[in-house]
């Protein structure tokens, strides 16, 4: 598969700071064209791995390709390639916004003035304002549009709407779905706004503690969980045994599971234990991924 196929491929990729772990044999294909969401709380490995894809940290051991390229070894040509926002927006405040573009023009061959010009009316942004006067949505735009004025065949966006009003991070979505759809680009998108990433992303990776746990399409995801209440007949005093039950909670007579499974076998199981489904959903991608860390968590414990 080439870079055609996959701009980004990470094998194996292992990273310690001093004796933690931060990532953990990580191994992602990021499809061309797709948004591509990198979710976990925070301390999960998100950024990590983003400065990873940026050519910052060398990894202890495994791959990292960009384009088919080590972003530690050709960092010109791979990062020539990408467009990069992240929450902290580091620009300089004393500029205003067009001398900040016309600082970064020269750094990109491919720097598009016009379609700069075109965000600008866009994001509604005066191009004599500093920086150091806008608020903080403006800046965040102002970011956003310094990483897709060259037209990157790759955006990384780090926690991109972080301390963000909604209006706001609505726009900032929906310059991302724009971008992806009218221009074919491919977006990582880390967030732990989970709402965020199940309106966004085609393809969904979960990481915990530096581990990837789940990987796979968002409707596949979505498909493939259930979120089941049943009822008992009898009070039960603990937590019921639910074949492919991620994460079950209540108590008494009524009991929820999160469920990964077929939704045939799931029912199979409840009728064996004496209960009776008595409502059941599609879970959200935030329930999902509290389950599956959830679990995680008590395994260790009873390891």
């Amino acid at each position: 598969m080439n870079s055609l196929d996959s701009p980004v491929v990470i094998q194996n990729l292992v990273r310690h700071f001093g004796r933690k772990i931060a990532l953990d044999q990580v191994s992602l294909t990021v499809p061309a064209g797709c948004v591509f969401g990198l979710v976990g709380e925070n301390g999960a490995g998100k950024t990590t791995l983003i400065k990873h894809l940026l050519g910052l940290l060398k990894p202890d051991s495994g791959s990292v390709r960009l384009f088919e390229l080590d972003p530690v070894r050709r960092p010109a040509e791979a990062l020539g390639r990408i467009g990069f926002l992240s929450e902290d927006r580091d620009l300089p405040s004393w500029m205003r916004i067009r001398e900040l573009l016309r600082y970064l023009q020269p750094f990109y061959r491919q720097w598009d003035s016009g379609y700069a010009n075109e965000l600008l009316t866009r994001f509604e942004l005066d191009p004599e304002m500093r920086i150091k006067n806008l608020s903080r949505g403006q800046v965040a735009k102002v970011g956003l549009l310094a990483a897709l004025a060259h037209r990157p065949e790759l955006l990384l966006l780090d926690e991109p709407s972080s301390g963000l009003d909604p209006v706001v991070r609505r726009d900032i979505l929906e310059a991302i779905i724009r971008t992806v759809s009218q221009e074919g680009r491919t977006v990582i998108f880390s967030s732990h706004l989970l709402d965020e990433v199940e309106r966004v992303c085609d393809q969904v990776a979960f990481l915990h503690e530096g581990k990837v746990v789940l990987c796979s399409g968002l409707d596949e995801i979505k498909t493939r969980h259930h979120r089941l209440t049943l009822r008992f007949g009898a009070p039960q005093s603990v937590p019921p045994v639910l074949a492919g039950a991620l994460h079950v909670s209540g108590g008494g007579l009524e009991w929820t599971a999160v469920c990964d499974g077929a939704r045939e076998q799931l029912a199979a199981s409840a009728r064996q234990l004496g209960a009776r489904i008595v409502e059941e959903r599609t879970p959200s991608l935030d329930e999902i991924f509290v389950a599956r860390t959830t679990k995680r968590k008590e395994s260790k414990l009873i390891g």
